[in-house]
């Protein structure tokens, strides 16, 4: 084990993250009645380029005339690589206390997270902005993911990463049939049985991607989030996939439409099971403990330190979703 220590992000729950186009108003009051943990306010991919400067506005009234109760409210700016980004920075957080985090787009390398870092410090000091503003990270192309790990360490303001799925896959010249689906095509094909025939499996294209981001955050002490599931009237689908990211350590995914918010809450909440479980294998090893033993059988299987840490891990999470402020 590493003696380096590393601070872990500001708490947050974090299991579902609604997405709500800053050019459509009418949804908002929507979003703030939602259950949604997040809910953020969008100004780049779902506004229209002659739309910008008007959801701009509405994001600010938003912000500052909605009661958005106890949710965390984030705004995706515009990417470094358009001219909206420091009008959207400026104008925003000059004038919303109310914001939690900025959700950064297309992030390429470190240097990309330290320059809207300059710039929102240099606002807070100014306007004398009480909160502390967080960063969220989209990392959604080649680059930002050769890039994770010196990106996952670019500002103390971090606090999560989100895999952007449709742009990863556009960047990469993946083929993909729906946002954060898979495809047919990604499979391998058993051995031959003795008569022959064989056996194809689907395998999940975006594995490599998720694992190497997730890995970078839980090393920098930031929140792994899943993105889009593009195909919303697919509700066993998104679970699907939603599933297949809590596996791996994920901590919530995105909602694109009202309907994934219930969804996304149910998978990355443990289940009552989970923590039964849990619970049961801490006491089994307290009572090895004192027992002088340092591994214990439960329930016909062997438990150790090991499976303790995990235990305690989803307890922990487990607790969060009781304490931690929204």
């Amino acid at each position: 084990m590493s003696f380096t220590t590393i601070e872990q992000a500001t708490p947050r729950l974090q299991r579902s993250e609604l997405a709500v186009p800053g050019s459509n108003p009418a949804l908002f009051e929507k979003a703030a009645a939602s259950a949604a943990d997040v809910v953020f306010l969008d100004v780049e991919d779902a506004v229209a380029p002659d739309d910008k400067e008007q959801a701009r506005r509405n994001i600010i009234e938003a912000l500052n005339d909605i009661d958005w109760g106890r949710k965390s409210m984030m705004v995706r700016i515009n990417g470094l690589d358009t001219h909206f980004m420091y009008r959207d920075v400026i104008e925003i957080v000059e004038a919303c206390p109310r914001l939690d985090l900025l959700l950064i787009p297309k992030v390429g390398t470190a240097a990309d997270v330290y320059a809207i870092d300059m710039l929102v410090t240099q606002i807070e000091t100014a306007k004398r902005r009480d909160k502390r503003l967080g960063f969220e990270v989209l990392i959604e192309t080649a680059l930002g993911m050769a890039n994770v790990e010196s990106i996952a360490q670019a500002s103390r303001r971090l606090e999560a990463m989100s895999f952007g799925v449709a742009d990863y896959a556009a960047s990469t010249r993946a083929r993909t049939t729906v946002i954060g689906g898979v495809n047919r095509d990604s499979g391998v094909l058993t051995d031959p049985a003795a008569d022959g025939s064989r056996q194809y499996f689907w395998t999940d294209p975006w594995h490599a991607a998720q694992t190497r981001m997730l890995i970078a955050c839980r090393a920098y002490g930031l929140r792994p989030i899943d993105g889009p599931f593009g195909d919303f009237g697919d509700a066993d689908g998104f679970r699907a996939a939603a599933n297949r990211a809590a596996v791996l350590g994920y901590e919530g995914k995105w909602a694109i439409h009202p309907s994934q918010v219930a969804l996304a809450n149910e998978v990355f909440t443990p289940t009552a099971a989970e923590v039964a479980r849990a619970t049961r294998i801490v006491e089994a090893m307290a009572e090895a403990a004192r027992a002088g033993r340092g591994a214990v059988s439960l329930d016909g299987r062997l438990i150790d330190i090991a499976s303790i840490r995990m235990a305690e891990a989803l307890l922990a999470k487990a607790a969060s979703m009781e304490t931690t402020p929204r």
